[in-house]
C-alpha cells in the first residue's frame, strides 16, 4: 500500500509541474502580447486567474472563501496571507476576482525557463540581501498602485523549512508599503495548503481549501512608525483564524 502511495505522490507531483507549464506554454503568444505594454495587465491577470484555477481543479482541489466583507470593485489593496505552499498562489488568483494583483516575489524565480519570462515582467521582484533592491520595491508598488492595482506579499518572507511552523515572523515591506500608499490590508487565512500540497515531495493529498478574507484594516492615519504594531495585529488575526481552522 505504502508503495502505491509513493507512486501516486511522485506521479501527481509531475502532473503539477505539467498543469503549470503546458498552458503558458500554449498560450505564449497571446501572454507575451499582454505583457508588452501595462495598459494590458487587466487582461493579462484574467488569464492568470483561470491558470491559477485550472492548476487548482487539475490537481483535485476545491476552494470554499469566506469574506468578511465584499473587497470594493477597482479599489488598491495589501493583500497579504500565511505561506505554506507552491498552491497558495494560485488560491491567491483564485481568491481576489475584480482587484488586479501583482505579487512581490524573490528574484531567483526568475531562472525558471519560460514561466521566468512572465514572472519577471508582470511581478515586483525583490532581491532580499540588497538594500537598493528593497528600495526599488517602492518604486515600483507606487507605480502599479497608480494604474489602479493591488499589490500581494507573503509577509513571511519565504516557507519556513520546519512545518511545524504554524506561523512564522512577518517582515515589515507589506506594512510599511501600504502605511506610505495609504491603502487597506487586506489579511488572509488559507487553512489547508500546507495539508494538502506542501513541499515535503511524498506528502499532499486531494481535497477542501479554505480561505478566510477579513475585513480590512484601514492604514490612512498611521504613520510609517506604527508599522510594527499594524504587523503584529494582522499576523494575530491570521494566527487566531489558523487556530479556530485547526480545532
Amino acid at each position: 500500500m505504502k508503495l502505491f502511495k509513493i507512486i501516486f505522490w511522485i506521479l501527481w507531483r509531475i502532473w503539477f509541474y505539467i498543469l503549470i507549464m503546458v498552458p503558458i506554454i500554449i498560450l505564449f503568444p497571446v501572454l507575451f502580447v499582454l505583457v508588452l505594454t501595462d495598459k494590458t495587465y487587466p487582461l493579462f491577470y484574467r488569464v492568470a486567474r483561470f491558470w491559477g484555477k485550472l492548476i487548482l481543479f487539475g490537481m483535485g482541489f476545491y476552494y470554499k472563501i469566506d469574506f468578511e466583507q465584499p473587497l470594493e470593485k477597482g479599489k488598491s489593496y495589501m493583500l497579504v496571507a500565511n505561506h505554506t505552499s507552491m498552491t497558495d498562489v494560485m488560491l491567491m488568483l483564485a481568491v481576489v476576482k475584480n482587484n488586479p494583483f501583482v505579487f512581490v516575489g524573490k528574484k531567483e524565480l526568475v531562472k525558471i525557463p519560460i514561466f521566468g519570462f512572465f514572472y519577471k515582467r508582470v511581478c515586483i521582484l525583490v532581491d532580499r540581501s540588497s538594500s537598493k533592491s528593497r528600495f526599488k520595491v517602492f518604486e515600483l508598488a507606487q507605480k502599479r498602485l497608480h494604474q489602479g492595482l493591488s499589490i500581494c506579499i507573503f509577509p513571511e518572507g519565504g516557507v519556513p523549512e520546519d512545518e511545524s511552523i504554524v506561523l512564522d515572523a512577518f517582515k515589515d515591506g507589506a506594512f510599511r508599503l501600504a502605511i506610505e500608499h495609504k491603502i487597506p490590508i487586506i489579511p488572509m487565512t488559507f487553512a489547508d495548503n500546507k495539508e494538502r500540497f506542501s513541499f515535503t515531495f511524498l506528502s499532499g493529498s486531494m481535497g477542501k481549501m479554505r480561505v478566510k478574507v477579513h475585513k480590512p484594516i484601514e492604514t490612512q492615519n498611521l504613520l510609517t512608525e506604527n508599522k510594527v504594531i499594524i504587523k503584529e495585529k494582522v499576523r494575530n488575526i491570521i494566527l487566531e483564524q489558523l487556530n479556530i481552522f485547526n480545532n
